[in-house]
C-alpha cells in the first residue's frame, strides 16, 4: 500500500509522514527529494531555470513512477502536486493508495511559512506576513478542490504531531 499525504505547503506532510512511515515500518519518500535526485537540481533551481511547467510536467511524471513502482511507502507530495497533469485522478482512482489531506488553518500556515520562505519559490518574493496570508488564501481556494478529494481529511490545527499520527492511523488499522 502506498499512503498519499498531500496538502499545503508547511502542512507537515514531510515531518509527519517520516514518522508515520517508521512506526509503520513502511518506506519513507517525499516526491521534491526525488525530484532533486532525478534532476540533480533543487527544486528552487528548476524553477529559475526551466520555469514551473517544466517542473509540473517532471513532477507528473516522476508521481506516475513513484506510484507504479513503490510498494509500502509513505509519500509526502508538494502543496502543487494534486493540482496539475491529472494527478490527483491517478492517486485516487487507484486501489492501492490511501490517500490523506492535512488542513491547516491559513493563519497557522503563514506563521510557519514565514521564516522559511526563501527556501519556498513561490512564496520567496513575499515581505510581510500579511501578503502571505493573501496569498495562501488565494491559492488555497484554487487548490482545495483538489485537496478535498482525499480519502481522508485530517484537520492539523493545534495538534501535536503525536495526536495527527493517531489520527492518521485510525483510518490505516
Amino acid at each position: 500500500m502506498i499512503i498519499v499525504l498531500l496538502g499545503y505547503m508547511g502542512s507537515g506532510k514531510s515531518t509527519l509522514g517520516k514518522e508515520l512511515a517508521t512506526v509503520l515500518k513502511y518506506s519513507f519518500l517525499d516526491i521534491d527529494d526525488y525530484i532533486i535526485e532525478k534532476e540533480k537540481a533543487s527544486i528552487s533551481d528548476i524553477f529559475k531555470k526551466k520555469g514551473e511547467i517544466y517542473f509540473r510536467k517532471k513532477e507528473t511524471e516522476y508521481l506516475k513512477e513513484i506510484i507504479s513502482s513503490s510498494k509500502n511507502t509513505v509519500l509526502a507530495l508538494g502543496g502543487g502536486t494534486p493540482c496539475y497533469g491529472n494527478n490527483m485522478n491517478a492517486l485516487i482512482n487507484n486501489p492501492n493508495i490511501k490517500s490523506f489531506y492535512l488542513k491547516l488553518s491559513i493563519p497557522l500556515l503563514a506563521k510557519r511559512l514565514f521564516l522559511e520562505r526563501e527556501n519556498r519559490p513561490l512564496i520567496s518574493h513575499l515581505n510581510t506576513e500579511e501578503d502571505l496570508i493573501e496569498f495562501i488564501g488565494k491559492h488555497l481556494f484554487e487548490r482545495s478542490h483538489y485537496y478535498s478529494q482525499a480519502q481522508f481529511t485530517i484537520n492539523t490545527d493545534h495538534k501535536t504531531q503525536k495526536e495527527i499520527l493517531e489520527d492518521l492511523l485510525v483510518h490505516l488499522i
